[in-house]
């Protein structure tokens, strides 16, 4: 399935090949899904000590724009490889507190977690008895901390304030003797696939589903209840000579926890249930569930000097997310020493001042008919619409503001100091009075309640 199949987007499945669940439990759950808007998605591991793109240094394939941007490399391939995988002997992030980013995240308007529990290079930030490269052994320094079992007390943490749970977990595993494994066929270079062909080495193979089958139930089993496997690596798949039997597993899974949302990334099927663009955006409406990936600033993972996005950039990308239909997961990834950065928490908070006063026009709402007609976006919740104003740094409200809206109007609400307006019926839509107070002003995404 190929990577860029709508204009705008990336490393996301076709809507048209989209394959709608037929489990009352799970379409209940993909209402709860598109309820909730607004995710925080946090990629931590080994790799936040480098400063890099998660783990993809680690594969000498994607090494000339992975590894050499982010570090200063001059080893040879083989010798890099056992540098990287030896970051589990300093990883130490003993500042972290799970609690802390759960309340930050709730006081802000987050609704649900996406956490990575295992990235591509194979550690894990849980206690998983299938492995010993994991934060919880004795061979990295972190193992006697309380927090040790960081995927554990983070999930703990979220659910303990009201906010769903999602469990990122990588399908290949770059540290898994039965995926890379050593002694096959192996090439010159390591890529994101394995050193073998499945195919040709079954037995091999049938080892590496077992081990991925037996930790994702880790996850299922004993870390209470998880609303959503959120599944990485696409070229894990039957299209690719790589099929883990997912709908296997899914079964399994769906024993212990029937509600549980698949997102099997880019591969399509009856596990994908919802559909995941990465670092873009559609350029207008998707008809079936999904959720936009995008870091707040720097990349997933935790980088040097980052840059984040203003409050104003970021609460306009989220308006241009919902007004399509979606969700969106905004990445901040914690520093090596387990604190978020300063300009992350400045986002979320920027995020979370407007979303107290204007989430109304965001959570639980649907496509409008339109859904936006230039800098205006529009959203729906039963009979009630909305009109959420795009403004850019340096735009100015005049007395008057055009929102091109169709439809029916009886009462127009500003709900940012919850105060009616007048307006007029014109041609091109609703001619609405601003109040003085605002006129002159450059407001945040002024969002406006259309009643009937």
């Amino acid at each position: 399935m190929a990577d860029n199949i709508i204009n705008g987007m990336h490393g996301c499945s076709q809507e048209e090949e989209y394959v709608r669940p037929t489990d009352p439990t799970i379409l209940e759950r993909l209402e709860w899904f598109q309820d909730q808007k607004l995710a925080l998605m946090m990629h931590f591991g080994i790799y936040s000590q480098l400063g890099s793109v998660e783990s993809w240094p680690l594969s000498d394939d994607d090494a000339p724009w992975a590894r050499r941007r982010f570090v200063d490399w001059e080893d040879d391939d083989a010798t890099f490889r056992q540098q990287y995988r030896d970051l589990n002997k300093s990883f130490n992030p003993i500042a972290i507190r799970p609690e802390l980013w759960a309340d930050l995240a709730a006081r802000n308007g987050f609704k649900y977690l996406i956490f990575t529990t295992k990235h591509h290079d194979g550690f894990c930030l849980f206690d998983s008895k299938y492995t010993d490269y994991k934060s919880t052994a004795p061979d990295c320094p972190f193992h006697t901390h309380k927090h040790a079992n960081i995927v554990k007390d983070v999930f703990d943490a979220f659910r303990a304030k009201g906010l769903g749970i999602a469990a990122y977990f990588s399908k290949p595993d770059w540290h898994c003797p039965w995926y890379w494994a050593e002694g096959m066929d192996v090439p010159p270079a390591t890529s994101r696939n394995p050193t073998y062909k499945p195919a040709e080495h079954p037995e091999l193979w049938e080892k590496f589903v077992r081990f991925t089958h037996d930790q994702m139930m880790e996850l299922i089993r004993d870390y209470g209840r998880i609303d959503i496997l959120w599944l990485d690596g696409g070229q894990v798949g039957p299209q690719n000579g790589q099929d883990i039997r997912l709908s296997e597993f899914v079964a399994e899974a769906r024993k212990l926890q029937p509600w549980l949302i698949t997102a099997d990334r880019t591969i399509g099927g009856e596990n994908e249930n919802y559909i995941t663009p990465e670092v873009s955006i559609p350029t207008g409406p998707i008809h079936v569930p999904w959720e936009s990936c995008i870091p707040a600033g720097g990349g997933f993972g935790y980088s040097y000097d980052p840059v984040f996005r203003s409050p104003r950039e970021l609460i306009n990308m989220l308006i241009d997310v919902v007004c399509r239909g979606g969700n969106l997961a905004l990445n901040i990834a914690p520093q090596p020493n387990g604190k978020l950065p300063r300009g992350g928490i400045q986002a979320m908070e920027g995020m979370g001042a407007w979303l107290r006063v204007n989430g109304e026009a965001i959570y639980g709402t649907r496509l409008a008919d339109p859904n936006e007609q230039g800098k205006v976006a529009f959203t729906k919740k039963g009979d009630t619409h909305y009109a959420l104003v795009r403004l850019e740094e340096g735009d100015r409200l005049e007395d008057k503001l055009l929102i091109p809206w169709p439809g029916p109007c009886g009462k127009l609400t500003l709900l940012d100091i919850d105060l009616e307006l007048p307006f007029e019926r014109v041609q091109d839509g609703l001619l609405v009075t601003i109040p003085n107070l605002l006129v002159g002003q450059c407001p945040i995404a002024p969002a406006f309640r259309i009643e009937a």
